[in-house]
């Protein structure tokens, strides 16, 4: 099917921050397939644990115990705060189980009719129910009719959301990016989060935040709601936490944490044994080489470098972005940028229509930085000026 529209170029092989092509030309990664791939290509570490792995055991069914999955489930709530987790495939899924954990707690708490709240221009996944809770008229195009249940409201807009909280009916939980992705690497004002926290606890609601794209260090922590120290009830994760090994996770806490029971909610393929042992490997890398503090440090060095190398560039509207999340937002749609960088061996993305969205590896040195910074100035310079 026609689902996608691939760049003219097929890699046959990875190393740390490159990709190679059929044709044997190295490709500098500065999109980590969409902040999947957070420690590169070819880990050496995760590749001789995929091998021994595959050689030993992937698959059971969670009909049975799965040790790993439980030591994962352990490591994960360590770092995350939560109490509980549901292992699942993908960064959808995961927000499918989190939407139904906010209606088994409607359920429990006899309101009918629950609503959650979403932010508009946000982006959840592509099911019935994670697509109808993205903010994106583009995404909901012909899947008419959506699925009942959500109410958008402004991102980074607290008086719109106690506006929305105070007069709505059925409120059950909020559902919220600390950073949107897809939306632009839209970085919200100060204590928004903290604000949405307050205003859960005194209505009530599950503040469920979403990971996907901001967890695992990428931002500087190891979740990206841990910079305005707070919990929230639910948060779910997905890309960087198997490597480009398709796994997702709903975590959370207190009241939510212990909704599902037996027969309620399943994955067939979720937290299996080769999985598990494969995130296990990602959390020791990401911890022995302490990679929120690198992501941090290094992201504030690309951040630098672009406003320098761009400064006074007409054209060029602002530039943001937390840890290795950086947007480079433009006047004009720049979707062009992408097969432009590509011919200068540089892998970028295009969101929102005129924002460059850059997800590299948190394995990327300053040299390789400097190079994402100096490829891609040119190519800006030639397309603004």
């Amino acid at each position: 099917m026609s689902n996608y529209n691939p760049l003219p170029v097929s890699f046959i092989r990875g190393e740390g921050s490159w990709l190679i092509d059929n044709q044997g030309d190295r490709y500098l990664d500065a999109l980590s397939g969409i902040a999947v791939c957070g420690l590169g290509h070819s880990h050496p570490f995760l590749s001789k644990i995929i091998e021994d792995q595959s050689a030993n055991l992937i698959h059971t069914s969670n009909i049975y115990q799965i040790p790993m999955q439980e030591e994962l489930a352990k490591k994960l709530v360590n770092y995350s705060g939560m109490d509980n987790v549901f292992f699942c495939n993908s960064g959808a899924e995961a927000n499918e189980a989190a939407i139904k954990l906010a209606r088994l707690y409607a359920s429990e708490k006899k309101v009918s009719n629950p609503t959650i709240i979403v932010m508009e221009n946000s982006f959840h996944g592509r099911t019935l129910a994670t697509l109808s809770a993205t903010g994106s008229a583009r995404v909901h195009k012909g899947f008419e009719p959506l699925v009942s249940g959500f109410k958008h409201v402004p991102y980074n807009d607290v008086e719109a959301l106690e506006s929305v909280v105070q007069k709505e009916k059925h409120i059950i939980a909020i559902l919220v990016e600390p950073i949107q992705g897809e939306g632009g690497i839209i970085v919200p004002k100060k204590d928004y989060l903290k604000k949405i926290r307050s205003i859960c606890d005194e209505n009530n609601l599950l503040m469920i935040i979403d990971e996907v794209q901001t967890g695992m260090c990428r931002t500087g922590k190891w979740f990206a709601f841990q910079h305005e120290n707070i919990l929230p009830d639910i948060i779910t994760i997905a890309k960087a936490l198997g490597n480009g090994v398709p796994v997702g996770a709903c975590l959370a806490r207190g009241e939510s944490s212990k909704l599902f029971q037996p027969g309620s909610h399943g994955s067939t393929f979720g937290g299996s044994p080769f999985v598990s042992r494969v995130a296990l490997a990602v959390i020791d890398i990401l911890e022995t080489n302490k990679m929120d503090e690198y992501a941090a440090k290094l992201g504030s060095y690309l951040l630098n470098n672009f406003r320098n190398s761009l400064e006074g560039l007409q054209g060029v509207v602002d530039i943001r972005g937390k840890g290795l999340m950086i947007g480079i937002e433009l006047e004009k749609e720049c979707s062009n940028l992408v097969k432009k960088a590509l011919e200068n061996k540089l892998l970028i993305n295009v969101t929102s229509g005129n924002v460059i969205r850059l997800l590299p590896p948190l394995i990327m040195s300053e040299k390789e930085a400097d190079q994402v910074v100096s490829i891609l100035t040119d190519v800006l310079k030639k397309h603004l000026l």
